[in-house]
């Protein structure tokens, strides 16, 4: 799945083995390594989380 923010793709592939939040940025683990995303706002890192979950 990809997610794009601020004009930046980020593909996460199934399974996400672990997420690290603080503040503004967060950290998934997949299976091909870590991904820093780092938000603007606190609404776009929880937007973020929430499309995470559901998927």
């Amino acid at each position: 799945m990809s997610y794009t923010y601020n004009g930046t793709v980020y593909s996460i592939e199934s399974p996400v083995t672990s997420i690290s939040v603080n503040n503004h940025n967060v950290v998934v683990t997949d299976q091909n390594g870590a991904k820093l995303i780092e938000f603007t706002n606190l609404n776009d890192s929880k937007c973020f989380l929430a499309w995470v979950y559901q998927a």
